[in-house]
């Protein structure tokens, strides 16, 4: 009798190993699958990224400078503002009305460029600058001129950037706070510019509902 419940004791033992050993290894593999679509849809919003990059450096070299090590164009319209001025209109330029002519091409182009690709959703920043001297209020500064270019686009220029845009005004001060940047070191009035970003929105979302 003992004999017969030891046996049935390593047959039921044996059978429940058996059932986990199959549980375990099905969990192993649904993991696998798992993991290896994540890295399946990793891989695709990289390439869609690498794809939207390239796509951006087809605005014109007349008036953006991509600089591959910060990620960012530089307008490379150059400003020259009075200490503590903001409005385009106090530019200081031999030719502030071709400047100004200038800005508005440039603006239109960025418009095209959303145009040409509005099967995606972008996040445009409009960043400005400044550049290191006695105002106190650089940063407040910064964010002032960003914004009179923005309205200088929409209002002035009669420019309309379209519904695949999200439109962001900042600014980064005068490099004091140490915020990381981009400045230029060998003439400090350089920084006295506007950066623009252009990020994809909608790839991660896209790549996540797949």
């Amino acid at each position: 009798m003992a004999q017969k419940k030891e046996s049935f004791f390593w047959t039921s033992y044996s059978d429940l190993m058996t059932s986990l050993f199959f549980v375990m290894l099905v969990l192993f593999i649904l993991v696998i699958v798992l993991l290896h679509k994540r890295m399946e849809a990793t891989e695709a919003q990289l390439q869609e990224i690498k794809k939207v990059e390239q796509s951006t450096k087809d605005l014109s070299r007349d008036y953006f400078q991509y600089r591959s090590d910060y990620k960012k164009y530089v307008l490379t319209i150059q400003v020259r503002y009075p200490a503590g001025k903001s409005d385009l209109n106090d530019i200081v330029s031999t030719d502030k009305e071709a400047q100004l002519r200038q800005l508005a091409t440039a603006g239109r182009e960025i418009r095209d460029f959303l145009k040409n690709h509005s099967e995606n959703q972008y996040i445009l920043i409009i960043e400005g600058q400044a550049s290191k001297d006695n105002f106190l209020y650089n940063y407040e500064l910064s964010y002032q001129r960003a914004l009179a270019l923005m309205r200088f686009w929409i209002e002035d220029s009669r420019i309309t950037f379209g519904s695949n845009c999200e439109i962001l005004i900042s600014g980064s001060g005068d490099g004091k706070l140490d915020t990381h940047s981009m400045r230029e070191t060998n003439d400090e009035r350089e920084n006295q510019r506007f950066l623009i970003h252009i990020l994809p929105k909608n790839i991660f979302e896209n790549n996540e509902n797949k």
